[in-house]
């Protein structure tokens, strides 16, 4: 059954230099004829897979908020119009710091809208002006205490560590004044050098200083004990939060379950088929014009392909992967299946076995991504 749905704003006011994402200078974009194409989307897709309360609704980008007070209106209202949510969906908005008005603010919670994902990604300004970010520390004070006000109690941020210039004490004072707000959950990623990036061509040219892999490992146990000291659990390899606050959406994609995706270059998983739409905003809008929905691929994920996935998206997760459900849906055993990738894992002290559960020890963690890349294109064999 599917559970959640995201919902792709591809609009910024402003693009930092290290991402990669479908995104688009807010200015002279077709930004009221994007709504209008997006609800048919949705409306089309709704209508042909029908299904009660979804668990999640996540509307991310770009920046959702850098839209107007006037388009996100227009924008929940037709969320509102066309999917099935109540009090219990978990109906999250990412934010810039210092994109939500008051008025903003009041429009997602008369909407529904329940939790809030900051892109904070560092305390440090000097750090923020380095990478391309528009907002500063002290907009981050100033909006999660504007949404505290309005009755926000579910906010999240996010942190990058391994940026470049940034040291082991730079990341630890970062950690030390998110800690201090005192928020039910957070989310720590090491930078990634993506290809057409602002970073990535910077890197090619020799003029990308990164802290390196030793550091960036020390960053990443100083985020994980941080944490831990604060009392907030780890329950994905990069997310953590208090009990009960742990993201219904991101858990849908580690627990490889099916999703819609609405928007231009938004993927879907639905009815067993893998989905992905059109990027470009032009190319998204067309086919929707004449009723048809947006695809730039759409094919049934193999049994294979869902075998391997269970495994690298579910060891994602700090409760693993269980083997008893991996039997009851597949028919096979994962002990079997990946026989000799588990046992080289677990003489690397990368992985292991607690009865029905195989997860990552904390050095797995750390090698998470060569762990993963391990399961891809081996259950051919």
């Amino acid at each position: 059954m599917i559970k959640a749905a995201y919902i792709h704003i591809p609009f910024c006011h402003h693009i930092c230099h290290y991402c990669d994402f479908n995104k688009v200078f807010m200015d002279r974009q077709p930004v009221g004829e994007y709504l209008s194409s997006l609800e048919k989307e949705m409306n089309i897709t709704i209508k042909e897979s029908p299904v009660p309360a979804l668990q999640s609704i996540f509307v991310g980008g770009g920046t959702p908020t850098a839209l107007d007070e006037k388009q996100l209106g227009i924008l929940v209202q037709a969320i509102g119009e066309t999917l099935p949510y109540d009090a219990q969906t978990e109906y999250t908005f990412e934010a810039n710091p210092g994109d939500l008005s008051k008025e903003k603010l009041r429009i997602l919670k008369d909407a529904g809208v329940n939790r809030l994902s900051f892109g904070v990604q560092s305390f440090n300004d000097e750090l923020l002006q380095k990478i391309g970010r528009s907002h500063r520390a002290a907009d981050v004070f100033k909006s999660i205490r504007a949404a505290q006000d309005i009755g926000f109690e579910n906010i999240s941020v996010d942190l990058i560590y391994s940026l470049p210039g940034q040291t082991l004490e730079d990341f630890k004072s970062t950690l030390t004044t998110a800690l201090d707000l005192d928020l039910v959950h957070y989310s720590g990623y090491s930078l990634i050098i993506e290809p057409k990036t602002v970073f990535y061509n910077l890197m090619n040219r020799g003029k990308l200083h990164l802290p390196g892999e030793e550091i960036e490992a020390q960053m990443y146990e100083l985020l994980m004990d941080s944490m831990e000291k604060k009392g907030l659990k780890q329950y994905e390899i990069s997310n953590f939060a208090q009990p009960g606050f742990e993201s219904k959406h991101n858990l849908t994609y580690w627990s490889n379950e099916e999703y819609f995706g609405f928007g231009a270059g938004a993927h879907s998983y639905v009815n067993g088929y893998r989905r992905s739409n059109h990027g470009p905003i032009k190319k998204y809008m067309e086919p929707l014009e004449i009723g048809s929905l947006p695809f730039l691929e759409n094919h049934p994920a193999t049994k294979a392909e869902q075998m391997e996935e269970e495994m690298f998206l579910g060891l994602r997760k700090t409760e693993g992967v269980s083997i008893s459900r991996f039997i009851e849906k597949f028919g096979v055993n994962p002990l079997e299946l990946f026989k000799r990738e588990l046992r080289e894992h677990q003489a690397n002290k990368l992985i292991e076995q607690s009865d029905d559960r195989i997860v990552l020890t904390r050095k797995g963690r750390l090698l998470g991504n060569e762990v993963f890349q391990s399961f891809l294109g081996i259950s051919n064999d």
